[in-house]
């Protein structure tokens, strides 16, 4: 056999193993990258409930300054209520070095420029079922559409 013509098939089988390899490397490189975002969506949801949990323990917890039964859990869009005597804190429990959600950091600057109201929406009972009072709404605000 001709060597040149030995060598040429040797250097295509040599290839086309190669070929195979590096396809069916790649072939379980993708299948790796797909485990990976499942494996971190999952840790993600993971981290969100725990969060969940530890914000509802967090008043419970040493160092929160109130007392923990004055606590009211809200969840969204703040975590929670403090009632104090002589004041009404709005809390939202971070870990580590979490950062407030753009949401949050609104509320926290309309807390901050005073810009909170108190608003008592009357109801009352009409032949069996139970419907905002007449003018309830306000002359500055208009009901929803």
């Amino acid at each position: 056999m001709d060597p040149l013509l030995y060598l040429s098939m040797l250097v295509i089988a040599l290839g086309l193993a190669l070929a195979i390899v590096v396809r069916a490397m790649l072939d379980r490189i993708a299948k790796l990258k797909e485990r990976v975002r499942e494996l971190e969506s999952s840790k993600q949801s993971l981290s969100t409930v725990y969060g969940r949990i530890t914000e509802q323990w967090a008043p419970f917890m040493a160092g929160y300054p109130y007392d923990p039964r004055q606590f009211r859990f809200l969840g969204s869009p703040v975590d929670g209520v403090q009632f104090e005597e002589d004041k009404i804190v709005f809390v939202e429990f971070k870990a580590n070095s979490s950062k407030l959600t753009p949401r949050e950091t609104r509320i926290r600057d309309l807390i901050a420029q005073g810009r909170v109201e108190w608003l008592e929406f009357r109801l009352q009972t009409r032949e069996g079922s139970t419907v905002a009072a007449p003018g309830s709404w306000g002359a500055e605000r208009e009901p929803p559409q």
